[in-house]
């Protein structure tokens, strides 16, 4: 199976990006995490994003708030999907970090996930790996059965509701 990597912009991003963790260790899915920077250490990103596919990474997700430029930075220099985290900053609540993720030039995608929406992020990484996982793709099949689920459970519940 393919890894995934986590790359966040600074360790105070680990409270949000830690949910984007959980859902791959949920899924069995490899990953690492690491604080790389676009700004603050640019060659660590360059030298990471250049090595992944070789390193046996299948998708990157790049977690960042403010600028937000980590993203685009990894997609620059690897033809591996990646997905932009904006992280909020106290700063524009966030909307800085949206605009800097979705707004890329011609030819260097970044999929983008909403402002501290690192789940997403999560769930995004195991849907782009089980492309070619058919194992994962089957676990990921059962958990949206079981989100499913949980939608019927509760729409039954509500028809009891009084209002």
């Amino acid at each position: 199976m393919k890894k995934a990597a986590i790359i966040m912009g600074s360790d105070s991003d680990l409270p949000v990006v830690k949910k984007a963790a959980e859902v791959l260790k949920s899924f069995g899915v490899p990953f690492e995490m690491h604080v790389y920077s676009a700004h603050r250490s640019p060659a660590e990103v360059s030298e990471f994003s250049k090595n992944a596919r070789s390193n046996g990474f299948g998708v990157l997700i790049g977690a960042a708030g403010m600028a937000a430029h980590l993203a685009g930075a990894l997609a620059a220099n690897t033809t591996l999907p990646v997905i932009a985290l904006p992280v909020k900053a106290k700063a524009l609540e966030g909307i800085d970090s949206l605009l800097s993720s979705v707004m890329m030039p011609p030819g260097v995608p970044v999929a983008t996930v909403g402002i501290d929406c690192a789940a997403n992020a999560g769930y995004l990484a195991v849907q782009i790996l089980a492309v070619s996982d058919d194992e994962l793709a089957q676990k990921y099949a059962a958990f949206k059965e079981e989100q499913h689920k949980k939608n019927l459970a509760a729409d039954e519940k509500m028809q009891t509701v009084e209002i």
